[in-house]
């Protein structure tokens, strides 16, 4: 893990976060950053001991946070760990949906059984986690933050995204619409589409071609890093962004603004 300098202002001091996937990448560095910013955390990852051993070292720097191995493909894993930590915490103010499988093939080849599990684990997880935090956020508000991606708003061809994109698309969907379903019971709820991201996941599902082939697209050429988008995330989890809901923040090294 990369260490932060936390801020003056503990900006998220007392939060009550729950992050999922926080084994590595995104959601271990999102995990990191907002535990030295004050928050209460709980995380998770289907990876066996990974949010635990994350949780752990953060533990021993003073922080509070806890990790536990579940599968979200579970509903009920998923609402059972989600009760857990609202009950470990006393309520929840922020949940970010980090957490996300991953499948690619060229189109022609896809097959449903391919289909259906990029879908269980890029949108089922975020209603099998989301739905049941519902409840908790109603009580006094808070900030639900959705992992899309640059997928989910552009075509991509050449690396086999179909079920990726449809599922993000999805996501940003379902961020509009809980956003307009929330606001009257305080609840923001915002989409963070990130570009091509340089973690274990996709470093290992990627050669050199198909890494050079997404850094191409973009206007900054270097991957992005777990750093970056957790920056995003600590802004919108936190009260600065209180009058931003409903929203698809792309953070993809000018991906979609154009090409050079």
């Amino acid at each position: 893990m990369t260490s932060f300098t936390p801020s003056a202002r503990r900006r998220l001091a007392g939060k009550r976060v729950l992050i999922t996937g926080t084994a590595g990448g995104q959601g271990a560095a999102a995990q990191e950053l907002f535990a030295h910013e004050g928050a209460r955390v709980v995380g998770c990852d289907v990876i066996p001991g990974g949010a635990e051993s994350t949780a752990e070292k953060l533990a021993t720097q003073g922080c509070d946070v806890h990790g536990t191995t579940v599968d979200l493909v579970d509903p009920e894993a998923a609402r059972a760990w989600v009760e857990e930590a609202a009950c470990r915490l006393g309520g929840i103010d922020v949940l970010y949906n980090n957490a996300a499988g991953f499948g690619f093939s060229p189109f022609s080849d896809f097959t449903l059984a391919l289909w259906h599990h990029v879908i269980k684990a890029e949108l089922d997880i975020v209603f099998h986690v989301t739905h049941p935090a519902w409840t908790y956020l109603r009580e006094g508000g808070g900030s639900i933050i959705n992992t899309a991606s640059v997928s989910g708003v552009r075509g991509v061809g050449g690396i086999g995204q179909a079920a990726h994109s449809a599922a993000k698309g999805a996501v940003i969907a379902l961020t509009r619409t809980l956003a307009a379903e929330g606001a009257a019971d305080g609840i923001r709820v915002n989409a963070i589409s990130p570009g091509f991201v340089t973690s274990p996941a996709t470093d290992a599902a990627m050669d050199d071609s198909a890494r050079g082939y997404m850094l191409d697209m973009h206007l900054i050429r270097r991957a992005g890093t777990g750093q970056d988008i957790a920056a995003l995330a600590l802004y919108l989890a936190s009260d600065e962004s209180s009058w931003v809901t409903g929203q698809n923040i792309r953070i993809d090294g000018g991906w979609t603004a154009g090409f050079r």
